[in-house]
C-alpha cells in the first residue's frame, strides 16, 4: 500500500481542487491519501464526491498551533468536524487569516515590495488566505525565485521582516481537543530547520505526555540525519512514525507520494480514531 497522510487543496493553500487531488492522487499510484487542508474541513465534501474507487480518503486538517512562543503545525485525522469547541477553534484561527495577510501585505508595501491585496485575494481564490499565497504573489513579482523563498527572515518567515502572528491553538490544548473529538494527532514536520524556529526535545516530550499520537519524520524538510534523530526520539517517547508528500499542487515542488506511512503505521492510527472513518472511493465522476 501507497499511503500519502499530509496534502493540501484550494480550500486552503494547494492548486489542485479536492476533486482533482484525489484523482491526481489516484494516477499517482496512491492507495490512502490525507485531505488535510489548514485549519478546515470544508474540501472534504467534494473530494469525497470524487473519490475514485481504488483510492480511500482520510480527512483531517492541519491546525495552527503554538508552545513556548513558537509556531508549529499538528496535523488531526479522522475527529468529528461537528465536535462544537474544537470546530469553534479552527472558526477562530480561519477568521483571523484575513486582517493578517492584509498586515503582512502591509509590511511589504512599507519595505518598497509592489504587492497588493488585490493581487493575492486572487491567488487565493476560495481558499483561506495565508502566507503562501503572499508568497506566490512575491514570485509573480519577482521579488524571489520561488515559494519556498520567500520563507526566510528576510520576508515571511516566523520573526521576518513582513511577518504578522496570528491566533493559533495551543499545542497542548489543541492535543485535547482533537481526542475530544475522536482524533489522532501527529506533529508535522517538527524539525524543519529551515521554516524557522523549532521546539526543544524537552518540549516534544511534553507533547507526547499530552497524548501526542505521533511525529511526521518523512518529509522534504528533514534531511537523512533529521530523520534519523526524529525516529530515535519517537522510540523513546512511544509516538508513531509518518511520512507524508505536504503536496501542495504547483505552489512546491513535492510530488503527491513522494514519502509515504508504513501500512501499520495507517492501520494504527485508525485504530485509535473514533471521530470518523477512512472512506473507501466508490468511482466518483471525472
Amino acid at each position: 500500500m501507497r499511503i500519502d497522510l499530509h496534502t493540501h487543496s484550494t480550500a486552503s493553500d494547494g492548486t489542485d481542487s479536492p476533486a482533482e487531488l484525489v484523482r491526481n492522487a489516484a494516477e499517482a499510484g496512491l492507495d490512502v491519501v490525507a485531505l488535510t487542508d489548514h485549519d478546515t474541513t470544508r474540501g472534504h465534501a467534494e473530494a469525497i464526491a470524487a473519490l475514485p474507487a481504488g483510492l480511500t480518503l482520510v480527512t483531517g486538517a492541519e491546525l495552527s498551533c503554538r508552545m513556548d512562543g513558537i509556531g508549529l503545525h499538528m496535523v488531526a485525522y479522522l475527529f468529528d468536524p461537528e465536535e462544537p469547541t474544537l470546530l469553534a477553534e479552527r472558526e477562530l484561527v480561519r477568521d483571523d487569516r484575513v486582517p493578517r495577510a492584509r498586515g503582512m501585505v502591509s509590511r511589504l508595501q512599507e519595505l518598497g515590495v509592489p504587492v497588493t491585496w488585490e493581487q493575492v485575494a486572487r491567488i487565493a481564490g476560495d481558499g483561506s488566505v495565508g502566507r503562501p499565497h503572499i508568497a506566490e504573489a512575491l514570485v509573480e513579482l519577482g521579488v524571489v525565485r520561488d515559494v519556498s523563498g520567500a520563507f526566510t527572515p528576510e520576508w515571511l518567515a516566523d520573526g521576518g521582516r513582513a511577518y504578522v502572528e496570528k491566533h493559533e491553538l495551543d499545542a497542548l490544548e489543541a492535543i485535547r481537543l482533537v481526542k475530544a473529538a475522536g482524533g489522532v494527532t501527529v506533529f508535522a514536520h517538527p524539525l524543519a530547520v529551515k521554516r524557522g524556529q523549532v521546539l526543544s526535545e524537552a518540549s516534544l516530550a511534553r507533547l507526547a505526555d499530552a497524548g501526542l499520537d505521533g511525529v511526521e519524520v518523512d518529509h522534504m524538510d528533514h534531511d537523512e540525519a533529521t530523520r534519523a534523530r526524529l525516529r530515535g526520539l519517537a522510540k523513546e517517547l512511544g509516538l508513531l512514525t509518518t511520512g507524508s508528500s505536504d503536496y501542495h499542487g504547483s505552489r512546491k515542488t513535492c510530488r503527491l507520494g513522494e514519502y509515504t506511512t508504513d501500512p501499520e503505521i495507517y492501520g494504527e492510527i485508525t485504530r485509535r480514531a473514533a471521530g470518523a472513518f477512512p472512506v473507501p472511493g466508490a468511482g466518483g465522476a471525472f
